[in-house]
């Protein structure tokens, strides 16, 4: 049967929640300075091991450019999923200054088309600002992005940080827990993952004492 346009557009109160999304991230990002800071996320340094050599990489809502730029650094090539213009810039400019490359691509989750089977490695991280139905969607596409044997890397705040100030959402049902994750990514291999507390310290956006999940895991070859 034929889908017409009409039937095909979101519901009003869907697009207008998208558009407050983004204007959100853009008002929070429309500062001079880097407010996650300009260094990696500590789980980055530690589990980038897990990069092959010359790994094609995808990064999810990447914000300001903190960690694409370093795993351009690290040699990979870089591909940064990003919808605020202010968080492309100041990547972009991140970038330029630690003279690597970087692909920015200004897309909104909701709507992207995640390609099949492209990546080496998916970066997730602090990325979590998402209902439960767009976190499904969303850890569908990594597994869709991802070559067989590719790895994902997952990283944000634990249930637990409702009680602490140091950043991320206040809503629960978009905190993570091990069990919650393991279930996403049923088969696959598991490389890290841990629950713990830890004191943050990246820009003004994330400071102080955090509950933190880390989750690595390979994509089934077959």
């Amino acid at each position: 049967m034929l889908t017409t346009l009409a039937q095909r557009r979101p519901p009003a109160h869907v697009i207008s929640i998208r558009k407050g999304e983004h204007r959100m991230w853009d008002d929070r990002f429309a500062t001079q300075d880097y407010i996650f800071g300009t260094e990696p996320a500590e789980f980055l340094r530690k589990q980038v091991v897990h990069l092959p050599e010359m790994a094609k990489v995808l990064t999810v809502a990447e914000g300001e450019g903190r960690n694409a730029t370093f795993l351009a650094q690290s040699g990979a090539k870089v591909t940064a999923l990003e919808p605020s213009k202010h968080a492309r810039a100041k990547a972009r400019e991140l970038a330029r200054a630690r003279g690597v490359d970087v692909t920015l691509i200004d897309a909104d989750l909701r709507g992207w088309d995640w390609p099949e089977a492209r990546f080496d490695v998916v970066l997730l991280c602090f990325a979590q600002f998402a209902d439960v139905a767009f976190r499904e969607d969303i850890f569908d596409g990594i597994g869709r992005a991802l070559c067989p044997g590719g790895v994902a890397l997952i990283h944000g705040f634990a249930r637990r940080q409702l009680r602490y100030t140091s950043g991320g959402p206040k809503d629960v049902s978009q905190l993570y827990d091990l069990p919650l994750l393991r279930s996403a990514f049923p088969r696959w291999q598991v490389l890290h993952q841990a629950d713990y507390d830890h004191d943050l310290s990246e820009g003004t956006g994330h400071c102080g004492t955090a509950a933190l999940i880390d989750f690595v895991v390979r994509k089934p070859n077959r």
